[in-house]
């Protein structure tokens, strides 16, 4: 367990950002938008976070927080994928209070569906959170939402079968023992191209005009050594479920997702638990580091509520560090804030070690730009067309250029 001091000393400080939210109208951008003493927020949030209580306790503890609104909340399940979609349908109809995954930031900022933090809470997340973090919420140099655990896959592996040594290196555990990677799945597969120098919209991955970079010699090297290690079978396709079903039954050594799958993988390999950050990996001759797509999951208010200050108020309280403390604890999400990475219960965390490391040493920001709209479905259908074989190693070359001119087609 935590111990007792350090909660309280980690409560203390959270008081900091949990106060900034409950400053007057000067910190809402926008004005008050019309609030008053009786309020009524709609909050959006996945099943998990309802089912857990998460989002109910911390309902009540900002109600304890601010005894000068009196709350009627509304509780609906939408998931942190599909807040994008959903809010920009009718941004005005949308929750006052939602959670989102980065990577949907440029779409709901050009939808006019989120409000940018009050200056003090901006600089609360600046000093919280890693640079990584910050920037996965950064707009044209505005903050859009409180990050409250990190979006990334790193690499899981069954340590009877693979050492701590071998598992630095993507090519010796293919000669070793059995890989399964998500190959068809276009936020796993870029790895590999830009392990070979590849970039997506600039090294930011902030300019549309930049387009992907993923072609020529070097991308054609990366789709030649995946269309080989497919042929072989040293590199098999993670699809629905596989790769777990393969931990469980011994038919597979390594899987690569995230902590959403920690609880999984424990059962599946019990004390042959392991997870790492990305592996290097080497392409015509030359070792390289993979590199996977990192952003934040994160908390929004609406700048359409009715009670815009009360929502922007309670979208920093839920990314505060007592409300990350307790959905680690009764969710296992893993938080951002630096303080709370370093506790001792987190840092104990094999898989919550493992993001920590692959955010800071082994990714790139996902990019949020809208021209990202461009980069999903090409990207699958290139990747199921290496798991069908009908990318080879022959023909690699020309299928790269056609994938990258689909993605840059304007």
């Amino acid at each position: 367990m935590i111990n007792s001091k350090k909660i309280v000393a980690l409560l203390a400080s959270s008081a900091m950002l949990v106060g900034l939210a409950a400053c007057g109208n000067s910190d809402a951008k926008g004005g008050n938008g019309g609030e008053s003493k009786d309020v009524k927020l709609l909050v959006w949030t996945p099943q998990e976070d309802q089912k857990a209580g998460w989002i109910q306790k911390e309902e009540k503890a900002f109600e304890k927080a601010h005894p000068e609104y009196k709350i009627t909340w509304s509780n609906k399940v939408v998931s942190e994928g599909d807040t994008g979609n959903t809010v920009k349908k009718d941004p005005a109809a949308a929750a006052d209070v939602y959670l989102f995954a980065n990577d949907q930031l440029g779409a709901l900022v050009d939808s006019n569906a989120i409000g940018e933090l009050a200056d003090s809470v901006a600089q609360q997340v600046k000093s919280d959170n890693d640079q990584s973090m910050v920037d996965s919420v950064t707009n044209n140099g505005k903050l859009y939402g409180v990050p409250f655990t990190g979006n990334t896959w790193f690499m899981y592996y069954n340590k009877s079968k693979v050492s701590e040594a071998d598992a630095k290196n993507l090519n010796t555990m293919m000669d070793k023992a059995k890989v399964s990677f998500p190959i068809d799945n276009s936020w796993y597969m870029p790895a590999f191209y830009y392990a070979n120098g590849g970039s997506l919209y600039g090294p930011k991955g902030t300019d549309g005009k930049a387009g992907a970079d993923f072609g020529g010699d070097k991308g054609a090297a990366v789709t030649k050594f995946l269309a080989e290690n497919i042929a072989n079978g040293k590199l098999v396709d993670d699809a629905n479920g596989s790769g777990l079903a393969g931990l469980a039954n011994g038919s597979v050594d390594v899987i690569f997702s995230g902590t959403w799958d920690a609880e999984n993988v424990k059962k599946a390999l019990g004390d042959n638990y392991a997870a790492a950050q990305l592996p290097t990996v080497a392409i015509d001759g030359k070792e390289q580091q993979m590199k996977s797509f990192a952003g934040s999951k994160a908390v929004a208010y609406n700048p359409s509520s009715k009670f815009q200050k009360a929502a922007a108020q309670f979208a920093a309280f839920l990314g505060s560090k007592d409300a990350q403390l307790d959905h680690y604890e009764m969710r296992g999400v893993v938080p951002t804030i630096k303080s709370l990475l370093n506790n001792d219960k987190v840092k104990e965390d094999i898989a919550a070690k493992a993001q920590a490391d692959t955010i800071a040493n082994t990714s790139v920001l996902q990019p949020t730009i809208t021209e990202m709209s461009n980069f999903w479905d090409p990207t699958q259908n290139f990747g199921k067309a290496l798991v069908e074989k009908s990318v080879t190693p022959d023909n690699a070359a020309q299928k790269t250029e056609d994938w990258v001119n689909q993605l840059n087609k304007k």
